[in-house]
């Protein structure tokens, strides 16, 4: 018995006349001899070769779905569009696939939407294929990135009692009986009867825990899922996403943003060496997609340029009230084309704001920094003028904010005062102003969204093809 080899190395060998054995699933069979053999090493198929006078109760089974494991010998191919096949001398079928209610036939190309439907198989398409060896390999890369500059990987826990955002959109976690949960004597639930002991949730971010981590060992990153129960169900949103957020003690606001640009052109460098033949297929697939598109709405950038741009562009750096003149002063909001006009300093920038700044004015990723401490969370670093607060987020083409960072603010008495205001309790964070009481030191970090990174590396519309299963509103299948 030969072993096993992956189609991906026999179509990259240029080897001939040897034995193997290859196990995947049909996605094809033509004129009762070649099957189209994927294994999902590769969106390519292999050619399987089949003698003429196979056992007709055999050939009945080689339906498109089914799985097989094939041995014989690969041999030179004399047809068009491959250059090796491999000729069959055992062939058995591993798993029947009924084609009458199989739902991935070729003939009729199913749409994305469709395929949100049965994310189960959507793995078995060339789009899906695609799309998740280039989300692993971010993956590695992530890790890869951190491991060669002595960052330590620190698990922060999915369940927490704290809210790091003050966002307040959380989900619970309780082992209480809903019907009838024990309540305390004013009559509110009484959480000390819970599992914990006291109210729990999911993480919205791993980035407290993170700065503790920072406190010990210089440099740590976490990468992992967080949740957020805001009903939203545009495409740019979910409510349980996997984020990377590395906390870096010593480090001000132009470390961070350094370290930053350095990892997004890292992470978008590898896949471009690693997994050139994915993305090649599919910047194929957007092109296509972009036809569709009136004129005015189409991108200027094919993918693969995109993410050649990023690589090799550096990154705008500016701070948030440049960023309000520009876009006061913009065609879009003079002509009242903005859904949400900029009128002051102090604004929230909406997504079409930040996409104004780096598709129309700079045609270049943006690092917007010194936003108003009003609309920024209450550990960043609060700046010498009182308004405004070391904060960074990088915007890119096409999707916005990718980062959002800051340079966290170490001064003891300025953090509790920040707490107060916002009426933080810091009781219940006393393990976190420990880090400034003990030892404290200029630190910073950010976070990055991993999905909306697979979104503008894969060049798809809709973050819920960039997660395996996702978790909407109203939707929490398989």
């Amino acid at each position: 018995m030969s072993q096993r080899v992956k189609v991906k190395q026999i179509l990259s060998d240029d080897k001939v006349q040897y034995d193997v054995t290859v196990k995947g699933w049909i996605r094809s069979f033509r004129n009762n001899q070649f099957i189209a053999l994927n294994d999902g090493s590769t969106n390519n198929n292999l050619q399987i070769v089949i003698e003429p006078g196979t056992d007709a109760g055999l050939l009945k089974r080689l339906t498109t779905g089914a799985a097989i494991s094939v041995t014989g010998e690969v041999i030179a191919s004399l047809g068009k569009g491959q250059k090796v096949e491999l000729k069959a001398r055992e062939l058995e079928v591993l798993g029947d696939c009924d084609p009458e209610k199989y739902p991935l036939q070729l003939k009729n190309r199913p749409s994305l939407e469709y395929l949100r439907e049965i994310a189960h198989l959507r793995f078995r398409t060339n789009t899906f294929g695609a799309v998740f060896r280039v989300r692993h390999s971010l993956a590695f890369a992530v890790h890869q990135f951190f491991n060669e500059r002595g960052f330590v990987y620190l698990h922060t826990p999915v369940i927490t009692a704290s809210d790091a955002e003050g966002a307040g959109e959380m989900f619970r976690v309780t082992t209480l009986d809903l019907n009838k949960p024990p309540r305390t004597e004013s009559g509110d639930i009484d959480f000390k009867e819970d599992f914990f002991g006291r109210a729990t949730n999911l993480t919205v971010s791993g980035q407290l825990e993170g700065e503790l981590g920072a406190m010990a060992f210089g440099d740590i990153y976490t990468f992992g899922p967080t949740f957020r129960a805001e009903n939203s169900n545009t495409a740019r949103h979910l409510a349980e996403f996997w984020m990377i957020e590395p906390e870096m003690a010593f480090y001000d606001l132009e470390d961070n943003m350094n370290l930053a640009e350095a990892f997004i052109k890292y992470v978008i460098g590898y896949v471009l060496q690693h997994n050139r033949e994915d993305l090649e297929f599919l910047a194929q697939r957007l092109a296509e997609e972009e036809k569709q598109k009136p004129q005015q709405e189409r991108s200027e950038m094919g993918l693969l340029e995109k993410l050649e741009f990023v690589l090799n562009n550096e990154f705008m750096r500016l701070t948030y009230t440049e960023a309000i003149d520009i876009l006061k002063n913009s065609k879009p909001n003079k002509s009242k084309k903005f859904n949400y006009l900029i009128e002051e300093w102090g604004a929230d920038l909406q997504s079409e704001h930040e996409r104004y700044l780096v598709e129309k004015h700079f045609k270049k990723p943006v690092i917007l920094t010194d936003y108003p401490a009003a609309i920024k969370a209450f550990y960043m670093k609060q700046n010498e003028d009182g308004k405004t607060v070391r904060a960074m987020d990088i915007l890119f083409p096409g999707i916005g904010e990718i980062v959002g960072g800051s340079q966290r603010e170490e001064n003891y008495d300025k953090l509790v005062k920040r707490m107060q205001e916002l009426h933080l309790p810091t009781e219940e964070l006393s393990w976190y102003l420990d880090t400034r009481r003990f030892g404290a030191c200029p630190h910073a970090g950010f976070g990055l969204g991993f999905v909306r990174l697979v979104l503008f590396v894969t060049g798809m519309g809709n973050i819920r093809d960039v997660i395996p299963f996702p978790r909407t509103p109203k939707s929490a299948e398989f």
